[in-house]
């Protein structure tokens, strides 16, 4: 695990090139912004079965993020700065979150004390330093990537961060290439950076990790309305991942229709590919029948994962209907430290992902902007999916969710851009409620998310 004097270093080191760039180069103080980011969050979760019949998680905090960006030196090669630092305090007073009592589980909003509670606050810094030649862009330290093949998640008070290199260049016309390395990552309840690694390998006295993740994409802007992609990532002795996407949008009569494809191929890597039957330490989560009573749940990645989203806007209306189907042994791979993680792929909501082996998932939603009926601002949409064959020992399994979304942003005057939104979701499966032997877990789930948010600029 990385501790706080590695970004402190970093931080220093960015600092001292921001005081020399200041003071040779107008450019960079002249393009600099300032922003300051308040999220106010409370989530209530309800676990509607399994231990402790039902138990809940309410958790209520406030979060702050302080987020400079610097211009570039003049000259061909120009240097910049960037920096982070973010404050989260916990606002739940009744000592509900964090606790396990009984009839209330751990929260996932805060790092916990050694006793299992909640600490009070948590806070972090980063910075990254920048370099640009024409119309490339070197960039290292604290990242937020999202790309197909690596991600941040920003589902609580305080986004995931990670900490490596990318360089990014768009010397080619209508192409973008990415490339880069991570080497570790900050969850969104965590002060501390600690390696990566997948489902299957998290958790536990076992756990293992990886300390690099390599990656490499372009993104082809055939047309203005046509955007060709291909990635790959690495996570050295876990997996490796080749993704091909496409999206298309095109006028139709009054209303605008797009396309969004998304194919990955993930096989597995290192240590990962000698997984044995009983599962290795670096092994996947998912299905694996390979013995006689089919009792293996882990081994080897093996993962095709593909999906159509299909979307209509007209008058303010949004319809959209898609399908995803994962095939392999294994289920679908992507960075999880087993403390929130997002997965590029249409089925990612707010409670589960839908991409276990074998799962295919249908999905409708449906979303309106009230703007069209004069209340500026005002928006809410639907999102419901349904998969099954989710592959284990005892046969076939389903599950659904449906989310439901408002939100309101001030339009205008003195608090333009204050947003409120209400998230509600259910997830419903006929999987056992705890893991068993050959069949994984899935408790049934109701959960309210509660959110206001605001960003000051300050530059």
């Amino acid at each position: 695990m990385v501790k706080k004097p590695l970004v402190v270093a970093v931080s220093a080191a960015c600092l001292n090139l921001s005081l020399i760039a200041a003071a040779n180069a107008a450019g960079f103080i002249e393009d600099s912004k300032a922003t300051l980011s308040l999220r106010n969050f409370y989530e209530n979760l309800d676990n509607r079965n399994g231990t402790a019949n039902p138990s809940t998680n309410r958790e209520w905090g406030q979060g702050f993020l302080l987020n400079y960006q610097s211009g570039f030196t003049q000259g061909t090669v120009g240097f910049g700065v960037d920096a982070i630092g973010m404050l989260g305090l916990r606002l739940d007073g009744g000592g509900r979150a964090g606790k396990t009592d009984g009839s209330n589980q751990p929260g996932t909003m805060f790092p916990r004390e050694t006793d299992g509670s909640s600490v009070d606050e948590f806070s972090t810094v980063g910075a990254t330093a920048k370099m640009k030649i024409s119309q490339t862009e070197l960039r290292y330290g604290t990242l937020m990537p999202k790309l197909p093949v690596i991600t941040f998640n920003d589902g609580r008070i305080l986004p995931q961060t990670f900490l490596g290199g990318q360089v990014t260049s768009k010397e080619i016309k209508d192409v973008t290439l990415t490339a880069g390395q991570i080497e570790h990552v900050k969850g969104r309840a965590s002060s501390n950076y600690e390696e990566m690694s997948i489902a299957g390998s998290n958790s536990g006295s076992t756990a293992r990790d990886s300390n690099q993740f390599r990656f490499a994409g372009a993104d082809y802007k055939v047309t203005k309305d046509l955007t060709l992609q291909y990635y790959f990532g690495q996570l050295e002795d876990f997996y490796s991942q080749h993704f091909l996407g496409l999206t298309h949008s095109v006028k139709l009569g009054e209303g605008t229709f797009k396309t969004d494809l998304r194919y990955f191929d993930s096989n597995g890597d290192g240590a990962n590919k000698n997984a044995d039957t009983q599962g290795a330490l670096y092994a996947s989560s998912g299905y694996y029948g390979r013995t006689a009573t089919g009792a293996v749940t882990r081994g080897e990645v093996d993962n095709r994962l593909y999906s159509a989203l299909f979307t209509y806007s007209i008058k303010g209306h949004t319809f959209g209907a898609g399908y995803q189907g994962s095939n392999g042994n294994s289920d679908f791979p992507f960075l999880n430290q087993g403390d929130g993680a997002s997965a590029y792929i249409i089925t990612d909501l707010q409670i589960n992902k839908f991409a276990r082996s074998g799962e295919d998932t249908w999905q409708a939603r449906y979303s309106y902007d009230f703007g069209q009926l004069g209340m500026k601002g005002l928006t809410a949409g639907i999102i419901y999916q349904y998969g099954d064959n989710i592959r284990t020992r005892n046969g076939d399994y389903m599950e659904w969710e449906r989310d439901l979304t408002l939100s309101y942003v001030v339009p205008e005057g003195q608090l333009k851009g204050l947003g409120f939104t209400w998230r509600n979701a259910s997830l419903r499966s006929d999987l056992p409620a705890a893991s068993t032997q050959g069949v994984p877990g899935q408790r049934d789930q109701d959960e309210n998310r509660f959110i206001v948010s605001y960003t000051l600029p300050l530059l």
